[in-house]
C-alpha cells in the first residue's frame, strides 16, 4: 500500500462523519432535491433515487474514501502516490486533477447560490415575508439576482466565511465548524418538519413523496436520479478523497460510507417533508423548478402563523448546509497547493478561495449584465447557456461522470483484490468479503454503464 503523508487525523470518528455528511448535505439536498422531485413526479422519482444512490453513488463513495486513505494526501497527490506504488498508468492522476478542478469551479458558482441563502436569511430576520404574493415574491427574487453589486457582496461574504474556516486547518477550522454546524442543521430541519406535520398539506405531501406513480417514469427519470445522487452525495469532486486522507486505519470505510449516504438521503427526504406540506397547504406548485425554495416557499411563510420564525429557521438551515458543503469544495485545491508549494495554509486558502471568488463574479453577472452572453453557445449542447449554466452543466454532465467512471474502473479493475481488501482492513475468509465482492461487481459493471447513460443524456438530450 502507498506510503502516506498524512498531516493530521480526525480527532474522532464523529468529527469525520460530521465533515463528510456536511460535504454531502448541502444545497443539493435542501434546494435541489425538492424541485427535482417535483419536476419528476414525486414518489416514483424518490424511490428510483433511493435505489440508484444505493447501487451507484454509494459504491463510488466507498471507493473515494478508500483511495483518499490509501494515498493520505490531496486527491491529486494521493492518486499519484498510488499510481507510483502500484505501477499503474499516470493517466489515472487525471481523476484527481478532474475532481479538484471540478470542485474549484463548483465552488465559484455555489458561493453565489450560498449568497442567495444568506441574503434571504437577513430578509427573514428583518421584514420577513408577510404579504408576499406570487408576483411580489417573484419580483423579490428577480430583483436580488439581477442586482450585481448586492449579489457580489453576498457572494463575497459567503466565500469569506469558507476561506476563514479552511484557513484554520483540520482541527481548528473544518472540525470545529462542522461539529457545531451539522447538529444545528439537523435541529433546524427537525423543527421545520415538526411544524409541517401539523399543516393541512402534510398528508398530500406524504402521498406525493412516498406513493410512486410509475406512469410518470421515463428513461430520463432514471438518469436524473443518478445525476442527483452524484450531486447530492458529493462524489467525484475530490471532497471525499480529501476527507478520507485524514482517516485512521481503524475506522470502517464501508460502515462510514453507509452512514453518510443514509444521513444525506434522510436530509433530502426531510427537506421534502418540510417544504411540500407548505406547498400543498397553500395550493402552490410543487413542480416550480429552482424557484421552489426562493419564490414559492416564502409565500407560504408569509401566510402562515409563526411564519416569521419558520422563515428564519429555513433560510438559516439552507445557509448552514451550503457552508458545510463549500468547505469541502475549497479543501482539495488548498491541500494540493499546500503540498506543492509549501506555503502556509492561511496564505494558500486566501489565494485559492480568492481565485474562486473572482471566477464567481462571472456567475454573478450571468444573472444581470451578462444574462444574454452565451460563451459556448456555438456548440449545440451549450446553446442558450449563460456562464453560470455553462459551469454547472460542464461539471455535472462531464467532469463528475468522468471522474466517477475513472474511480470505478481504477478501484474495480486496476487495483488488485488483495490491495483493495488490505485498504479496507479486511482479510480473506471474513464474512465481510462477500459484500466486497458485490461492491466490486457494482463498480466494474453497473456503475460504468449508469455513468455512460449520464454522458449519453448530456450529449443527446432528446435521445433518452
Amino acid at each position: 500500500m502507498a506510503a502516506t503523508a498524512l498531516r493530521e487525523h480526525w480527532s474522532s470518528r464523529f468529527a469525520f462523519l460530521m465533515a463528510a455528511i456536511g460535504s454531502a448535505v448541502g444545497l443539493g439536498n435542501i434546494w435541489r432535491f425538492p424541485f427535482i422531485a417535483g419536476e419528476n413526479g414525486g414518489g416514483a422519482f424518490v424511490l428510483i433515487y433511493l435505489v440508484t444512490t444505493a447501487l451507484i453513488a454509494l459504491p463510488i463513495l466507498i471507493a473515494e474514501i478508500m483511495v483518499g486513505r490509501m494515498g493520505g494526501q490531496s486527491p491529486v497527490n494521493s492518486i499519484y502516490s498510488l499510481v507510483r506504488t502500484h505501477n499503474k498508468s499516470k493517466l489515472w492522476v487525471w481523476m484527481g486533477i478532474g475532481g479538484t478542478v471540478g470542485a474549484f469551479i463548483v465552488l465559484s458558482y455555489y458561493s453565489v447560490i450560498g449568497g442567495w441563502a444568506l441574503n434571504y436569511t437577513t430578509i427573514a430576520l428583518g421584514t420577513g415575508f408577510d404579504g408576499l404574493t406570487g408576483e411580489s415574491s417573484g419580483a423579490l427574487f428577480s430583483g436580488m439576482i439581477s442586482a450585481p453589486v448586492s449579489l457580489m457582496l453576498w457572494h463575497t461574504l459567503f466565500m469569506g466565511i469558507n476561506i476563514i474556516i479552511v484557513m484554520g486547518g483540520l482541527h481548528k477550522g473544518i472540525e470545529r465548524a462542522v461539529v457545531f454546524l451539522m447538529p444545528l442543521l439537523f435541529l433546524l430541519l427537525l423543527f421545520m418538519v415538526s411544524h409541517a406535520i401539523g399543516t393541512e398539506g402534510f398528508s398530500a405531501a406524504w402521498t406525493f413523496l412516498f406513493e410512486p406513480d410509475f406512469s410518470k417514469v421515463t428513461s430520463k427519470t432514471y438518469l436524473v436520479a443518478i445525476g442527483q445522487g452524484f450531486f447530492s452525495v458529493s462524489i467525484a469532486l475530490g471532497a471525499m478523497m480529501m476527507y478520507g486522507s485524514y482517516l485512521d486505519k481503524s475506522t470502517s470505510i464501508p460502515q462510514s460510507a453507509v452512514i453518510i449516504a443514509i444521513a444525506d438521503t434522510a436530509v433530502a427526504l426531510l427537506a421534502g417533508l418540510a417544504i411540500f406540506p407548505l406547498v400543498f397547504t397553500f395550493n402552490l406548485a410543487p413542480a416550480e423548478g429552482p424557484g421552489l425554495v426562493f419564490v414559492t416557499v416564502p409565500i407560504a411563510f408569509g401566510e402562515m402563523e409563526n411564519g416569521y420564525l419558520l422563515g428564519v429557521a429555513f433560510f438559516l438551515l439552507l445557509s448552514v448546509a451550503a457552508i458545510t458543503s463549500a468547505i469541502s469544495l475549497l479543501a482539495p485545491a488548498v491541500a494540493w497547493a499546500e503540498e506543492k508549494y509549501g506555503a502556509t495554509r492561511r496564505k494558500i486558502a486566501l489565494i485559492i478561495g480568492g481565485s474562486a471568488w473572482i471566477l464567481g463574479i462571472a456567475s454573478v453577472l450571468s444573472f444581470s449584465d451578462w444574462s444574454e452572453f452565451y460563451p459556448l453557445g456555438f456548440f449545440g449542447l451549450y446553446e442558450g447557456k449563460t456562464i453560470f449554466d455553462t459551469f454547472d452543466f460542464s461539471v455535472t454532465s462531464f467532469v463528475q461522470p468522468m471522474v466517477g467512471i475513472m474511480m470505478a474502473l481504477f478501484v474495480g479493475w486496476s487495483l488488485s483484490r488483495e490491495v483493495v481488501l488490505d485498504a479496507l482492513n479486511i482479510t480473506e475468509g471474513e464474512n465481510r468479503v462477500l459484500w466486497v465482492s458485490v461492491w466490486l461487481i457494482l463498480l466494474r459493471f453497473l456503475v460504468p454503464i449508469a455513468i455512460v447513460g449520464i454522458f449519453v443524456r448530456a450529449l443527446w438530450p432528446n435521445l433518452l
